[in-house]
């Protein structure tokens, strides 16, 4: 028994050898924790990042908003450089903190840079960077600089990175405009063999100067806000072909099966959008085939939804109406969705997957239209569009307020 305790106790003493410890350790006021970062680039082709760095001290008991400070939550810092790892080099200059960006939840792209050079460069340099998480969102400044989404401060949430991703989030779940995209998905697009990228765009209105002043968020209308602006989309090569502007994007976020909630307004008897459905469940599925060796495309689209504004005195307590509205809407969701081909047609640009869809059935026929596909295919494939619509509820009430009034 002796024995057995002393042979216990040599195997803990050596055990204590293989102990890491914390060797690698990084103490809290040694980082500067990096919550958006904006790259734009120079006329003469240098590239220039923006730093968005969490004040702790003045972000502490009130992350939403709450209690006022004089000292902004957030600093930031601009570098430029010959290459990105340069730029990133050069901050040290600038921080008293070690860069630190396994909280980066922003990547904001000018508009100029994926223009000009696209996106393999910069998410070649992101993604090796074993820090850096591609789970961040990313997104595209369109009509401005991405060091003017960095530096606006914004009055609801106090880190500007987090109004981005949230408005992103609740913009693509309530209005259907917008996809919410990160580096992550974008990579995936770009390593895909039939799809391209595309990534939302931002957008800064009104003074830019006032912006990033504690100014703008102390002010019951902000000079400066930050919004949502459509959707931006690459070729092949990771560079910008064409942007989406939000009113037209609805059609291609249809085609992408991205819709979560949305609306459509359908016109009756000449009255303009007189009808509106609040959209609450949908599926969209698309099918390939080969006729006489070329490609063809069938999209069904279900949609569910209620009632959710009408301009004109129907008749909702009739089920013989119901089904009229029903054809409306299906009606005017067809016409966005033919549009949205339409225009993908005409860009020669497949970002919505028409070639992979062809790609997972017909793999074989595949390898011999891939070479010609956005030149010579893609413009004239034939897409076969059918959408059905059902009401599930009209809200509180049948038939209109209109109704009521008239009757009494």
């Amino acid at each position: 028994m002796k024995r057995r305790k002393c042979i216990l106790a040599l195997c803990m003493m050596i055990s204590i050898l293989f102990l890491s410890g914390c060797w690698d350790k990084r103490e809290l006021t040694e980082l500067a924790i990096i919550s958006a970062i904006g790259i734009d680039r120079t006329d003469d082709g240098k590239y220039v990042l923006h730093f968005q760095i969490i004040n702790p001290g003045n972000v502490a008991g009130g992350l939403q908003g709450g209690g006022v400070s004089d000292r902004p939550p957030v600093s930031v810092y601009s570098v430029s450089g010959d290459n990105l790892t340069e730029a990133l080099r050069k901050g040290s200059m600038q921080v008293s903190r070690r860069l630190y960006f396994a909280h980066t939840n922003l990547v904001v792209l000018s508009e100029k840079l994926v223009k000009e050079e696209g996106l393999n460069f910069i998410l070649d340099n992101l993604d090796r960077d074993t820090e850096f998480r591609t789970t961040a969102t990313a997104v595209i400044a369109h009509n401005c600089k991405a060091k003017d989404i960095i530096k606006v401060l914004t009055p609801i949430d106090k880190i500007p990175s987090n109004k981005v991703n949230k408005t992103l989030g609740f913009t693509e779940e309530q209005y259907g405009r917008i996809v919410k995209t990160s580096l992550q998905d974008v990579l995936i697009d770009i390593a895909s063999p039939t799809g391209t990228p595309f990534i939302p765009g931002y957008e800064m209105h009104g003074d830019g100067k006032v912006g990033p002043n504690m100014e703008n968020t102390q002010a019951t209308e902000p000079k400066a806000v930050l919004s949502a602006d459509g959707l931006a989309i690459f070729n092949k090569d990771g560079r910008l072909d064409y942007w989406i502007e939000s009113d037209d994007s609805v059609g291609a976020v249809w085609l992408l099966n991205k819709i979560k909630h949305t609306f459509i307004n359908a016109d009756w008897d000449h009255v303009k959008h007189a009808m509106s459905l609040q959209v609450i469940r949908q599926e969209t599925r698309m099918t390939a085939s080969i006729r006489n060796g070329k490609p063809h495309i069938k999209v069904r689209i279900e949609a569910d939804g209620l009632i959710d504004a009408v301009r004109y005195p129907f008749r909702l307590s009739d089920p013989k109406v119901l089904l009229q509205m029903e054809k409306a809407f299906s009606t005017q969701l067809n016409k966005d969705i033919s549009k949205s081909i339409e225009d993908i047609k005409a860009h020669k640009n497949d970002f919505v997957g028409f070639g992979d869809v062809i790609y997972r059935k017909y793999p074989k026929e595949w390898e011999k239209l891939k070479e010609k596909w956005e030149e010579e295919y893609l413009p004239n494939l034939p897409v076969d569009v059918k959408t059905e619509v059902f009401i599930r509820r009209t809200g509180l009430r049948n038939n209109p307020l209109s109704d009521k009034l008239e009757h009494d």
